[in-house]
């Protein structure tokens, strides 16, 4: 059904919602014409009911269900205006019928429609993309309750099994749901089970509240590959079997969702090619949509992606949208991708940043910081050993009259030339321009001697041999990747298993490679470039070796959180045999990695030069703007004029045929009004029609649908293989292989503050405590009320390290204690706990001690001078049992800082007889001691 051309803003807005509704299946009569049993859902237009005739009334299968309330399109900003009328129809009498309440309500402009359900609790409307189909309702209707009132009946949380941050998120999330929030974020820490926590509530989602469908949305093939096998391998702990034989999950690699699918994973690439009706090409989805620079450039401009309505896929497919990653996906480009469901939206990240809390309307339902899971025990910490080389450094320069290998970037053939100019080259240009295998060479030889001498020193196998620990190296390229494990294999003196490459462009099988890693002992070291920088897990991950830098702070988060999972010791040894248990990780940086500056990974503010690649990736993810044709054309003009004539003839077996000038001829023509023109009119011949004849609303729609074949016609001849063979054809052809200068290593340490520093995380350290003496209870009494100490309590000092995690977590206590050893060079080492480490930090900032010193030893030295002077002219004052009672009350104030007498009712003093036992030993003395111990201890 084609809209009217009408100039009445309020036939325009009909003529929309009138198509709208048929697109979802409904059949639109007026009210002359009423024939309810013509079709499943029937809208009847101007049905009259005893308050006036309204707009349109929704029938499925013969009966009355709701309401349309229609509105020109200026009114959309205020369609909450007209609730009150449109519930008003709801409620009327309808003509000729004894009709209760119509449940299902809508205000719609044809460009904004809301929608009420009124069998929900507290009935909120909502913004909807379109119509709910007739079969949809009449489904909805067959239920005793709406999802939001089943929501309600959610069973209280089995902890069994779960972490308590995993509690803490799901509870908080279905709290979220029985508040009809739309949108809840969790914050989780890499390692800390994000996809075991979204099967666990998904798993409740469905079994308790009877979801149809629940989408899990990815960004890389790579992510949905791993969730699905979360799923396959989680079982509830209220059923024996696993999540699949109870639940049909599909993972999506084509366009087709089934119908009994009742979980679906997808990447959003491909989500968006389906709501387009196309075929999406796997290898769209093996990049993550953060890196594509030309998609941020989009972004920057807020070019929305053009979502129409599908039929195949309506706005209820999904009753909820999990979005792993989300600080990746929910923007600009993806947002409408996400906006076109009629579902809850859930976000699960490790590193927000500031639009990622403000697209899911700063409902953060559970915050588990990288912190706090290491100071849990979920994850572990990580230490940075730094390895500098001088050419990394400042570079080099080949000289006029050396012979080098310049080696072909495609083929790596190599051929003997003499240079006849210099060649200056940056660190910038290594691996890229210039290969200097002694750069390389230098930093894997100073790896190994460090790996023994000071990272893991202790991997001496039954036969003497050390054994190096499981190794993720990050490489810049392909190219860079294949170099560094030539030279690993040399400098380790090993074969092909012991280290391999890890990137979707080998050869093997990646997930098999990957597989070995992770289980098995061969490969010990793995070379990737993106493909486990995010995203997977690899537990006996020991050390990350950082040969490429990286700018983004969410990025270079993630690739670190490739080294802080934990492993059961006996799953370790079974890869890693001398490794008694993983207690932390390391980063080897010999490329400045964690001293570079890095960025959030918002658009960028300028345009910058967009990457071959990044356009080529665009249009084989399906996205059809004007200036992406137009980019991508003239880029591929400009590389036919610079390939070899052989290099063409390869490109042909990639291409289906088509030479570069074809494909390029294609895209122009994609977005020429006369080739568009051309083809409608060809269109028009074929269909025996003259565009001549044609109302202008038909002409309109020909044109559109002839400019659709131009676009599709051009972008299938992308794909991933054409892709990479024209971004490597691309690049410069040849590298200059520096085998002439030799680097030497001008570093290789464990990586510790600089006095500079130092001195600046103490001052702000310093400065945040004092902005906060008077508002936080423990820090007045510090500062201000020096005779309290003795009553500050536990919770007083966990309520200072909890405002302390959540306004400057960088300013954790083990990090300003490395600082204080830093300018304090005779600091000891820190406390048994970070809580006993800000007890000590505060006393040395507020002057109670002169020097930093554990708080644990501060009370044992105090401890030990009270019972000398309690000795003093009264030999043995104490008994032995008395003095076991002291020791435990000096213990537990090293751990709780505090001692009241109802502590005695409790571990480890019950044991022992409790306060009854403690006064029989000290009388009537007892209440004296403790609040003198107390003062004391705190001294």
């Amino acid at each position: 059904m084609t809209a009217t051309i009408n100039q009445n803003p309020e036939q325009i807005a009909r003529d929309h919602i009138d198509q709208m509704l048929v697109d979802a299946e409904w059949l639109v009569q007026s009210k002359n014409k009423v024939d309810l049993s013509a079709n499943k859902g029937v809208a009847v237009r101007e049905y009259q009911t005893d308050v006036g005739p309204a707009d349109y009334v929704l029938f499925v299968e013969r009966k009355p269900v709701g309401i349309i309330e229609a509105k020109r399109e200026e009114e959309g900003q205020h369609l909450t205006v007209v609730e009150d009328q449109s519930k008003g129809y709801a409620n009327a009498k309808l003509k000729y019928l004894k009709n209760a309440l119509l449940p299902f309500v809508y205000e719609s402009t044809g460009a904004v429609t809301r929608f009420t359900d009124y069998r929900d609790p507290k009935p909120r409307g909502r913004n909807v993309f379109s119509f709910h189909k007739p079969d949809t309702i009449a489904g909805w209707l067959k239920k005793d309750k709406s999802l939001r009132s089943r929501l309600q009946d959610i069973p209280t949380l089995d902890p069994t099994g779960l972490r308590p941050a995993q509690i803490v998120a799901v509870e908080n999330l279905e709290t979220s749901f029985k508040n009809n929030r739309p949108k809840a974020l969790i914050q989780m820490a890499t390692g800390a089970g994000k996809t075991f926590t979204a099967a666990t509530f998904i798993y409740r989602l469905l079994k308790h509240a009877d979801a149809k469908r629940i989408l899990f949305l990815v960004d890389t093939k790579n992510l949905g590959e791993q969730a699905e096998q979360e799923f396959m391998t989680f079982q509830p702990n209220d059923d024996n079997r696993k999540f699949t034989e109870l639940y049909n999950v599909q993972r999506l690699s084509s366009s087709y969702i089934a119908s009994d699918s009742q979980v679906c994973i997808s990447t959003i690439q491909r989500l968006y090619s389906i709501l387009k009706g196309e075929e999406l090409e796997e290898s769209a989805e093996e990049e993550a949509t953060e890196n594509n620079t030309w998609l941020k450039q989009q972004a920057n401009k807020k070019k929305a992606v053009p979502v129409e309505y599908t039929n195949r896929v309506p706005i209820e497919q999904f009753d909820f949208i999990v979005i792993d990653e989300c600080h990746r996906s929910i923007y600009n480009l993806w947002k409408q991708v996400l906006d076109y469901f009629d579902a809850f939206l859930i976000g699960l990240t490790a590193t927000p940043d500031k639009r990622t809390f403000g697209f899911f309307n700063e409902n953060v339902v559970s915050q588990y910081t990288y912190e706090q899971s290491v100071t849990d025990g979920v994850n572990v910490p990580y230490d940075v050993y730094s390895i500098e080389t001088d050419i990394s450094q400042k570079g080099e320069v080949i000289q006029a009259g050396w012979f080098v290998d310049r080696r072909d970037k495609l083929t790596r053939q190599k051929r003997w030339q003499q240079e006849d100019e210099d060649t200056q080259y940056s660190r910038n240009d290594l691996d890229k321009k210039v290969v200097n295998p002694s750069q390389i060479r230098n930093i894997i030889r100073e790896y190994k001697r460090a790996l023994k001498a000071d990272i893991f020193p202790n991997r001496i196998d039954e036969n003497g041999e050390y054994e190096i620990p499981k190794t993720l190296i990050f490489a810049k390229t392909d190219s860079h990747a294949d170099d560094i494990i030539k030279i690993v294999r040399e400098e380790f003196d090993e074969g092909n298993d012991f280290c391999k490459k890890v990137t979707y462009k080998i050869e093997e099988d990646p997930k098999s490679v990957l597989n070995r890693f992770r289980n098995s002992y061969y490969p010990r070291i793995a070379v990737t470039v993106d493909m486990i920088a995010t995203g997977t897990d690899v537990k006996p991950l020991e050390v990350l070796l950082f040969m490429r830098d990286v700018k983004s702070i969410n990025y270079f988060e993630q690739m670190k959180g490739r080294g802080t999972r934990t492993i059961d010791k006996d799953k370790l040894m079974q890869v890693t045999r001398t490794a008694n248990s993983k207690t932390h990780f390391v980063i080897v940086d010999a490329i400045g990695a964690t001293k570079s500056k890095k960025t959030d990974s918002r658009p960028l503010e300028r345009k910058p030069t967009v990457a071959l690649k990044d356009l080529l990736g665009a249009v084989t993810m399906g996205h059809e703007d004007e200036d992406l044709f137009l980019s991508l054309a003239n880029r591929l003009i400009r590389l036919e004029k610079q390939i070899t004539e052989k290099e063409k003839d390869k490109l042909l077996e990639y291409s289906k045929g088509k030479n570069l000038k074809q494909i390029t001829k294609e895209l122009i023509s994609a977005f020429d009004p006369d080739e568009i023109e051309k083809k409608a009119q060809d269109m028009c011949k074929d269909a025996m029609h003259c565009v001549s004849t044609m109302a202008p609303a038909e002409v309109e729609a020909i044109y559109k649908e002839a400019q659709q074949e131009l676009i599709n016609q051009a972008a299938s001849t992308f794909n991933g293989e054409l892709n990479n063979y024209i971004e490597n054809v691309r690049r410069e052809h040849e590298q200059i292989i520096d085998h002439v200068n030799i680097d030497t290593v001008t570093k290789s340490e464990w990586d510790s503050f600089t006095t500079e520093k130092a001195n600046e995380t103490i001052k702000d350290f310093t400065e945040y405590l004092q902005q906060h003496k008077d508002e936080i209870k423990a820090l007045s009494i510090f500062y201000n009320q020096p005779y309290n100490r003795r009553n500050i309590t536990f919770k007083m000092i966990k309520d200072v390290m909890e405002k302390l995690k959540l306004e400057k977590p960088l300013l954790a206590p083990d990090y300003v204690w490395e600082a204080y050893k830093v300018v304090q060079p005779q600091c000891l080492a820190a406390p048994k706990d970070q809580l006993t480490a800000l007890v000590s930090l505060i006393r040395r900032v507020c002057g109670i001690d002169d020097e930093l010193k554990p708080f644990d030893k501060t009370i044992n030295e105090n401890f030990q001078n009270w019972i000398f002077k309690q000795n003093a002219g009264q030999h043995n004052r104490f008994s032995q049992e008395q003095m076991d009672w002291l020791r435990m009350i000096k213990d537990h104030v090293v751990s709780s800082y505090h001692i009241e007498i109802d502590d005695l009712d409790y571990t480890p003093f019950d044991a022992q007889g409790g306060r009854g036992r403690m006064h029989q030993l000290f009388g009537n003395e007892m209440d004296k001691i403790i609040d003198e111990l107390n003062e004391v201890l705190a001294a």
